[in-house]
């Protein structure tokens, strides 16, 4: 089952009602700003744009009416009469419309506080004050124009007549581009009012279809979490029937897989330990067996080993046939011997003496008495041992016979010859003796039974050393696995757990490190 943080059923329900809840929150915020911001801009409109605008049009349209008067004034039959009506528009009608103006800007923009609208403010601010500026030279040339109209001087009076028509359209014009860019600013207004509602229908809509779909995701999903529980619940009577073979578990990562996951590793513990209590009752039947077996075929064996010794000696001249039917029979003797002293040693399987031990020196102390035989064999051997690992607590002996058989086994492996390698390491928690050998290797399902006594998959083997091997390993607390070596061959990991003391000081070395690095 795939490993990482679980999150429970509940906790998934609860979270998907929570994203609708958030969903919710976050629509009815952005309501209220939106709603906040379009009455702030209506205000703006009402108290700003719109006086703003009607400030600008009067404006625009009291320096139409001086440009109006300015093309006729040449031509007035009495210039004086005129000239009160444009003392007037300067002294009154001009600073009352840009009064107006910097009113209405002042009122809404200039003391905002929102800056951007406080930015456009003052812009529009200098933009009106620099039109006015640019106006207020007209008093002194309109003096200069109706005193030449006195005189008499047209050439004067139409050169200064001139001079203030332009200027006077000019002012128009920028009053009048002031006046668009004003009806502009509140197009754009309206513009994101609208855009704003469209905004609100669609996420309205997009709310409502999140809401139901996930709604309907919890529905399914709750169903679809709670139909394991039927399975684990038909699991569950066909163990209590006896079945008792391993099956895969969908992985889910909530606490409905985690119980099929735990049901399916007690199954399994279930499992291995029934194969183990077989195991060791076969075992215990073979010792009984082979205590009463070895009492009564040792000594008959060693009385026709002995004879066939003098049988030999005697027909030392005999012919070739002879010599190889007594080698056989010689052969088949040995073999027999060897046998009963591998039930033998099954039988006489005594109580293990534990000690704290250098696993590495045990090895290679070991290894020096049958590297010799190996050579005979035409294996190499290759020793990879770690100097100081953490103590383990071991029985030399025990230890010893297992990783003989190991050894010999992978020796077996390999007739023709190989390389074969030994080696110790630390692997936290554990220190690890690894045989590893380059024979044809073991099918994956002998594989699994090679533990089971009796079974073998040498033509000649009794199917008791792995068997024994692996209830060495156990007695010391460890553990036993075999897995391929690629390209080719056979690996054996042997896991021993290191002394207590060992551990704790590791514990206590690593919490200093962790403190320290604080």
């Amino acid at each position: 089952m795939a490993e990482g943080r679980r999150r429970t059923v509940a906790t998934r329900v609860l979270l998907s009602y929570a994203l609708v809840t958030l969903a919710l929150a976050v629509m009815t915020g952005w309501g209220v700003v939106a709603q906040r911001r379009a009455a702030a801009e209506a205000e703006l409109i009402r108290s700003g744009y719109l006086p703003l605008s009607l400030a600008l049009r009067d404006a625009v349209h009291g320096q139409d009416s001086w440009n109006i008067q300015l093309n006729h004034i040449t031509s007035a039959r009495n210039p004086v009469d005129k000239r009160v009506w444009f003392d007037t528009a300067l002294k009154v009608g001009r600073p009352k419309a840009f009064g107006e103006v910097r009113a209405a800007l002042s009122r809404a923009f200039v003391t905002s506080s929102e800056p951007s609208v406080k930015n456009t403010g003052l812009e529009l601010s200098r933009e009106a004050t620099q039109i006015e500026q640019s106006l207020g030279k007209d008093k002194e040339q309109l003096a200069q124009l109706f005193d030449a109209l006195a005189r008499g001087d047209a050439e004067r009076a139409e050169s200064l007549r001139d001079t203030l028509v332009t200027r006077g359209s000019k002012g128009k014009r920028r009053l009048s581009e002031l006046e668009t860019r004003v009806e502009r600013n509140v197009d754009t207004l309206l513009d994101r009012a609208r855009a704003r509602e469209r905004l609100a229908i669609q996420l309205a809509l997009g709310l409502g279809v999140f809401t139901a779909l996930v709604g309907l995701g919890a529905a399914l999903y709750a169903r679809r979490v709670l139909g394991p529980l039927a399975l684990v619940t038909e699991r569950a009577k066909a163990v209590a029937e006896g079945d008792l073979t391993p099956r895969e578990v969908v992985p889910s990562n909530d606490e409905i897989g985690e119980l099929a996951d735990t049901f399916e590793s007690m199954v399994r513990a279930i499992a291995r330990a029934n194969e183990q209590l077989v195991s060791q009752e076969r075992l215990a039947t073979i010792g009984k067996m082979a205590a009463l077996v070895t009492h009564e075929i040792r000594n008959p064996l060693s009385s026709i080993g002995l004879n066939v010794e003098l049988l030999e000696e005697e027909l030392e001249q005999a012919d070739e046939e002879t010599r190889s039917l007594l080698k056989a029979i010689k052969g088949e003797l040995e073999r027999l011997s060897a046998l009963s002293e591998q039930y033998l040693s099954v039988a006489r399987q005594r109580p293990t003496q534990l000690e704290r031990e250098n696993l590495s020196d045990v090895v290679e102390e070991a290894l020096e008495f049958i590297r010799k035989d190996l050579g005979r064999r035409g294996v190499a051997l290759h020793i990879d041992l770690e100097p100081s690992p953490p103590l383990v607590s071991l029985d030399e002996a025990q230890l010893k016979q297992a990783l003989f058989n190991l050894v010999r086994n992978g020796a077996d492996a390999m007739p023709d010859g190989g390389e074969l390698w030994v080696s110790v390491t630390h692997r936290e928690p554990d220190v690890c003796l690894i045989v590893e050998d380059e024979g044809a290797g073991i099918d994956p399902e002998a594989r699994e039974r090679l533990f089971e006594p009796f079974f073998s998959t040498k033509s000649q083997g009794t199917g008791l050393g792995l068997p024994i091997t692996r209830q060495i390993i156990e007695a010391h607390g460890g553990t036993i696995s075999v897995e391929p070596r690629l390209p080719k061959g056979t690996r054996f990991i042997i896991r021993l757990p290191r002394c207590e003391a060992e551990r704790e000081a590791s514990a206590a070395a690593n919490q200093r490190l962790t403190v320290e690095s604080y």
